[in-house]
C-alpha cells in the first residue's frame, strides 16, 4: 500500500509537470560538445585514458575493499542471531534527520580547494567501525534474552550506525564535491556522471563480493553428527 501510494503521487506529478510547465525558450542553453550516443561514449572514452582520471578511477573502485563486508553482511548476520527484522527497520527513522543534516554540515569542509581531505579523514575512522561492527556481531548472542534483546543493546546499535552514518557521508560527500570540481564544464554531464558511475561501481562490486564470501568463509560446526562436516549449503542441510 505504502509503494503503491507513493507510486500514483509520482506518476501523478511527474504528469502534471510534462503538461503544465513552460520552457524558457528565449534562454538557449550552453550546448555539450557531443552529439549523439556514439560521440558521447567516444568521448567517455577519451577521458578514461587521461592518466589522472584513470588513476582516479582504479582508486575510487577499490577504496571501499576494506568496509565492504562491514556494510553488506552486519544487518543480515544480527537477523541471523535473532535481531527482529522490523527492529532494525525502526533504528533506521532516526537516521533520517542525520542523513539529511550530514550532508549540509559536511559541505563546508568539502567547499574548499581539497574536497578529498574529508575523504582520507573518514576512511580510518570507517574501517576501524568496521571492526566494530564484526564486534557487535559477536556480541549479539551474549546479550540475547527470552523476551529478545535488552533496551541497551538497541541504544549500542543506533550508535554505532549513527557513527557509520558519519564516516559514510563524509566519503560521500567528499567524492561528490571532487567530482563536481574536476570535471570540465564544457562536458560537465558527461563528466560527472562518468566519475560518479565508477564511484558507485567501486562501492557495489565489493559488497557483491563480501556476500558471495560469506557462506564459503564462514565455519560451521555440526552438533550431534560426528565426522560431518557442515561447510556447504548441501552438507549443512544434511
Amino acid at each position: 500500500d505504502f509503494l503503491f501510494f507513493w507510486g500514483a503521487v509520482f506518476l501523478i506529478t511527474t504528469t502534471l509537470v510534462a503538461l503544465l510547465k513552460k520552457e524558457n525558450k528565449e534562454l538557449t542553453p550552453t550546448k555539450e560538445e557531443t552529439k549523439g550516443i556514439t560521440d558521447t561514449y567516444r568521448l567517455l572514452f577519451s577521458i578514461i585514458k587521461m592518466p589522472a582520471v584513470l588513476t582516479f578511477c582504479l582508486l575510487i573502485l577499490t577504496a571501499k575493499v576494506g568496509f565492504s563486508a562491514a556494510d553488506a553482511v552486519t544487518g543480515l548476520k544480527l537477523v541471523e542471531e535473532g535481531v527482529p527484522k522490523e527492529h532494525l527497520a525502526l533504528l533506521a527513522v532516526p537516521m533520517v534527520p542525520l542523513q539529511i543534516i550530514l550532508p549540509l554540515i559536511i559541505s563546508k569542509y568539502t567547499a574548499g580547494p581539497q574536497p578529498l581531505n574529508t575523504f582520507y579523514k573518514a576512511m580510518p575512522f570507517r574501517l576501524l567501525l568496521g571492526l566494530e561492527f564484526a564486534f557487535l556481531v559477536w556480541w549479539t548472542p551474549k546479550v540475547k534474552q527470552e523476551g529478545g534483546f535488552p533496551f541497551y543493546y538497541y541504544v549500542v546499535v543506533l550508535l554505532s550506525y549513527a557513527l557509520h552514518q558519519i564516516t559514510l557521508y563524509s566519503m560521500y560527500v567528499a567524492i561528490m564535491a571532487f567530482n563536481a570540481k574536476v570535471s570540465d564544464p564544457l562536458i560537465g554531464g558527461t563528466y560527472m556522471t562518468l566519475l560518479n558511475t565508477v564511484s558507485n561501481l567501486g562501492g557495489n562490486w565489493p559488497s557483491t563480493v563480501a556476500l558471495w564470501l560469506v557462506d564459503p568463509l564462514t565455519v560451521k560446526e555440526c552438533a550431534g553428527a560426528q565426522e560431518q562436516t557442515c561447510g556447504t549449503a548441501v552438507a549443512a542441510e544434511v
